[in-house]
């Protein structure tokens, strides 16, 4: 594993958490600029 000491200086139990809430918080963003930039994607989501 290349990154294993990435976790000598941040912890799992911070580093983890972190990661996640930033993948979520870029693909709310992404999805937030896609609704309010398009017509096709609202109205895929519609039905």
């Amino acid at each position: 594993m290349n990154q294993s000491k990435m976790w000598l200086v941040v912890k799992p139990t911070v580093g983890l958490p972190l990661f996640l809430g930033w993948v979520s918080a870029i693909s709310f963003v992404v999805h937030y600029a896609i609704l309010s930039n398009t017509t096709w994607f609202p109205a895929f989501f519609g039905g």
